[in-house]
């Protein structure tokens, strides 16, 4: 698996929302109470494994069609570095050889966001969080994860991992919030190019806006293209989240323009088993954990985006 991947010719990137993947055990100073054995959503030790082995059972179906794993992985809603230690040590992704860096944020719930890296094709040169400062009436958000390292190729690679904040309250209300983390990001990618002008960057995450939102246009301000802007599934599906019977692209992979060259396919991995019938709208809907308050042993709420890049 090791040479193929050296010799394939290709990287491979994968971004996810996990949709609350959470540990069974209270963190000290944070929100995470809904996700215990003794809650409402009975969230136990059973469960939370369940849930581990289905993410790594949906990031290995991300591999390409001669056996290699992905090479880069950028996760939203992960809790904390034992919940990566177990996904990345313990479960079904065990024997990929997998490591990881992640944030540890100030979010009220206290989910992070994660990069999982093949050490065979991606080498870490530094990697950090960057604190957002909330603008008035804004909660804490994810910080967003840095991380630099040389490819296989030999190029040097900077990747950012975004989860930027939900519409609660609503769109128009909510939506400076989006546009702070959107211009902390666009002042790094900045900063990198007053150094390196052809730096290649790539930005992933859960946006929670779509293409032609305004925190979207602000990245295109700063010369980023949206990798994904198109991106559809097979069994019908054109976004990675489903919401009242519309599929919606709210997850998003954005490169500087030698990144842009360099993709060969760009999609939404929609296999069967991460699906269900969606009975009220027709059609399908992912396979998520949870409906409301109802377990239902499922995978998450959002499904994978997959590119694939020439090197």
């Amino acid at each position: 698996m090791i040479l193929s991947l050296l010799l394939s010719g290709f990287l491979t990137f994968v971004e996810l929302n996990c949709e609350n993947m959470f540990d069974y055990t209270h963190d000290d100073g944070k929100n995470d109470t809904e996700y215990l054995p003794e809650a409402t959503r009975h969230w136990t030790k059973k469960r939370y494994w369940h849930k581990l082995n289905n993410i790594a059972q949906e990031l290995l179906s991300c591999s390409t069609a001669d056996g290699c794993i992905p090479d880069l992985i950028a996760l939203c809603e992960v809790e904390n570095d034992s919940v990566m230690r177990d996904l990345t040590k313990r479960s079904l992704l065990r024997n990929a050889g997998y490591e990881y860096l992640m944030t540890s944020s100030p979010d009220v719930r206290g989910i992070d966001v994660a990069l999982l890296y093949s050490p065979y094709s991606f080498a870490p040169i530094c990697s950090y969080g960057i604190r957002v400062k909330p603008i008035e009436g804004m909660r804490a958000t994810r910080d967003i994860l840095y991380a630099c390292g040389e490819t296989v190729s030999g190029d040097t690679l900077h990747v950012f991992v975004v989860h930027q904040p939900s519409r609660f309250g609503g769109e128009k209300y909510s939506r400076p919030f989006r546009r702070v983390v959107a211009d902390r990001v666009c002042a790094s990618v900045d900063s990198i190019r007053a150094l390196s002008p052809d730096a290649k960057v790539l930005i992933a995450g859960d946006f929670n806006d779509g293409a032609h939102s305004p925190s979207l246009q602000q990245y295109y301000q700063h010369g980023l293209i949206n990798l994904t802007k198109d991106a559809c599934g097979e069994n019908g599906v054109k976004g990675t989240y489903r919401y009242q019977g519309e599929w919606e692209s709210i997850d998003h992979i954005l490169g500087s323009a030698y990144i842009y060259n360099k993709v060969d396919t760009s999609y939404v991995h929609a296999p069967q088993f991460l699906l269900e019938e969606d009975a009220r709208y027709s059609g399908y809907r992912p396979r998520r954990t949870y409906i409301g308050p109802r377990y239902q042993s499922g995978y998450s709420d959002h499904l994978p985006l997959i590119v694939r890049f020439t090197f």
